[in-house]
């Protein structure tokens, strides 16, 4: 299944059905009087987050959604039938934008959140309705209410415990398939990998999502190479491994264009807690490992732990060091759920 994870979508709501303007004439009956019935209410437009789904690749082949009119009422009171709702099915993870693609209307990161993008018209009143002492036959009836169109945008940013950042051939998808049983394509040229890959890694009796996205060059954030585009994928990520390509000319130089980038991206990337792993290391000698450490030290990147996808050095120490931050993440958001939870009961009124 192709990866996609922006789509552009044209939605409406369904018209509400017209009111009747009926009077009852039956047989022998000397007085019938209004009866018209009301239209019905057209179908709204709703977005779910469902289990099984990780693209958007669906909106590619359809990108008009419609939801049904209301139909319009009927003599002897009879009220139109509603509107079928129409859903727009989409992974957990899934923002919703307006079409200006930067206000947020919804953003859907559990399965089942369910959010109303456009709300069907009610329908209108029958002559029933304008019954008066004054005014025993009404002629009229109100119209339904129109449909609400509008444009959307599905963002997909991918919910993982761990983001993989670094150039293009620093070893992500190596490392992904080192300690997942995810298979993203290895090569030994740049831009291998075209499109985000999730792995789920265990350590120490807990399970970590890991994103492996397409590697950043420099001027990345005005479009070079695949661009920033794929950025917004770690996002919601607890903590970032920055791997670097241990074999290259110049480690300071390439640790410095990734730290720029994210910079560049937003505070939302820069903030994030970061381990930093020299990889590849089973390319070098003891003495050029150590020498590139202490340049990556000296020139204020902390503590580099040297690593190695290929011979596993080292990278289950990576993944305890991650799984440290990730779990300080979730106890973080527990303690501030419970927070919540309590302050809503203390604002609920005492019953006796």
């Amino acid at each position: 299944m192709k990866f996609l994870d922006l789509a552009k979508v044209y939605i409406r709501s369904g018209a509400g059905g017209n009111g009747s303007l009926s009077f009852r004439r039956e047989k022998f009956i000397e007085y019938g009087g209004p009866d018209g019935g009301d239209g019905g209410k057209g179908g709204d437009v709703w977005v779910e987050a469902v289990d099984g789904l990780n693209t958007l690749i669906d909106f590619r082949y359809q990108q008009h959604f419609f939801a049904k009119n209301g139909r319009p009422g009927a003599g002897k009171q009879r009220t139109g039938a509603d509107g079928e709702d129409i859903v727009l099915r989409v992974p957990a993870g899934t923002e919703v934008l307006d079409e200006d693609e930067e206000t947020v209307i919804a953003d859907l990161t559990e399965v089942g959140e369910r959010v109303l993008l456009a709300k069907g018209g009610n329908g209108g009143w029958g002559n029933l309705h304008f019954k008066t002492a004054t005014n025993r036959a009404p002629r009229r009836a109100n119209p339904g209410q129109p449909a609400i169109e509008r444009t959307i945008w599905l963002r997909l940013k991918l919910i993982a415990d761990v983001g993989l950042a670094g150039l293009p051939n620093a070893g992500k998808s190596t490392f992904l398939s080192a300690v997942s049983n995810a298979r993203p394509k290895v090569a030994d040229y740049p831009f291998t990998t075209l499109h985000p890959n999730l792995g789920v890694a265990a350590v120490d009796g807990a399970e970590l999502v890991i994103a492996d996205i397409p590697g950043l060059i420099e001027g990345a954030h005005e479009g070079r190479g695949l661009g920033d585009q794929f950025l917004g994928h770690v996002e919601r990520c607890a903590v970032l491994l920055h791997l670097i390509d241990g074999a290259a000319e110049d480690v300071v130089h390439d640790w410095h264009i990734i730290r720029e980038e994210l910079r560049l991206y937003g505070d939302l990337l820069a903030e994030k807690p970061v381990v930093t792993g020299l990889n590849k290391i089973d390319a070098l000698t003891g003495e050029e490992v150590a020498e590139k450490l202490a340049a990556l030290a000296e020139a204020g990147a902390g503590r580099v732990l040297p690593m190695s996808g290929v011979s596993g050095e080292n990278v289950l120490e990576a993944l305890r060091l991650l799984r440290r931050e990730v779990m300080a993440k979730r106890r973080a958001e527990a303690d501030e759920k419970a927070i919540e939870e309590d302050r809503a009961e203390e604002s609920e009124p005492w019953r006796p």
